[in-house]
């Protein structure tokens, strides 16, 4: 198992998609980001089923970077309770793995 994350996260336009995107990148959280739609949602908020159009971002990051990660989609986000869900890279290609490796943030091994 590999300590690689993908970060799946809904966004409201692709604007804002893509601004998390660019920051997250930039500030080396995520090596990379994805980002595909309009996707249709459907969903149960405040007791009621709701419809929206919405993108999906993907970001690849390491696990001892998410906290700052979730922190940074939070800052973003203009959802009360926005969609943070990681996902474990299990298995990978060594070459991709050691790309994503140079993208992000150094590793704290002291964490």
């Amino acid at each position: 198992m590999t300590p690689y994350l993908y970060v799946v996260s809904a966004w409201p336009e692709r604007a804002a998609a893509d601004r998390l995107a660019e920051a997250a990148i930039a500030g080396r959280l995520a090596a990379c980001a994805q980002i595909s739609g309009p996707v249709a949602s459907r969903y149960r908020w405040q007791g009621k089923i709701e419809a929206a159009e919405e993108w999906i971002c993907i970001l690849k990051s390491r696990a001892d970077l998410f906290p700052e990660l979730e922190k940074c989609i939070r800052q973003h986000h203009s959802y009360e309770a926005p969609e943070i869900i990681a996902l474990p890279i299990t298995l990978g290609a060594a070459a991709y793995l050691d790309w994503m490796d140079r993208e992000l943030l150094p590793r704290n091994d002291n964490a």
